[in-house]
């Protein structure tokens, strides 16, 4: 958003940031009025969000996406993961089903049939490794990866903590990823002019340029 700032200022737009530390807080600014948007979340948090809370939001353009990885600091390859091996998940419903469903695809273990967005550990249909799953606060994970033998990171904590994409020992597809994020602002506000001019600078070519010549994969644009 830094470099969406920078553009929309030489078009005599002022755009100023807050940044958070968790995923809820946003949302709740962005429902008391103390933000006008954000641009962190995905369709399916935030459709937990107002399904949970009683927000009244609207996607207004997407964004990027950040692809999910697997890190480790004990093993190369997810399949090298040993029985009883230590992970670590995030702790929101949609993050910690997006997480599992990454493990799934890599054949570590199965989710039962029909589960949704806010599958669990819980709902595991099989685990033939008996990995021990703990849920942790996202933003807290990457600082304590050592910890476990493998754990879940979203790319935008990944980044904060010096840790990047080519590192992960298996990630979520860096094409058609099935989790962009948006631009969000409360139902009725999507078509404003400001929120029309912020969709134009975002989804510059300018904009996406920088994305992958800073970001190398670890964020995809979605334009």
């Amino acid at each position: 958003m830094q470099q969406v700032k920078k553009i929309a200022a030489k078009h005599g737009l002022t755009i100023n940031i807050k940044s958070f530390t968790d995923y809820n807080t946003p949302n709740s600014a962005l429902n008391a009025g103390d933000i006008q948007a954000s641009s962190f979340e995905t369709a399916q948090f935030l459709k937990t969000q107002e399904k949970d809370k009683n927000y009244k939001f609207a996607k207004a353009f997407k964004t990027v996406a950040l692809p999910m990885g697997i890190y480790s600091n004990k093993v190369k390859k997810i399949t090298d993961l040993k029985k009883g091996a230590k992970i670590a998940v995030p702790n929101d419903a949609t993050q910690e089903a997006r997480a599992l469903r990454i493990f799934q695809k890599a054949g570590i273990l199965k989710l039962k049939s029909g589960v949704g967005e806010k599958a669990t550990k819980n709902d595991l249909a099989s685990n033939p490794k008996q990995l021990k799953i703990y849920e942790l606060d996202a933003s807290q994970i990457p600082k304590q990866l050592k910890e476990f033998d493998a754990a879940a990171i979203n790319s935008n904590f990944a980044l904060d903590n010096n840790l990047t994409l080519k590192q992960a020992i298996y990630h979520e597809s860096l094409k058609n990823n099935a989790w962009p994020n948006y631009f969000v602002v409360k139902d009725g506000h999507q078509n404003d002019k400001v929120v029309k001019q912020i969709k134009k600078y975002y989804q510059s070519p300018e904009i996406k340029k920088y994305v992958k010549k800073e970001f190398k994969g670890a964020l995809v644009p979605e334009w």
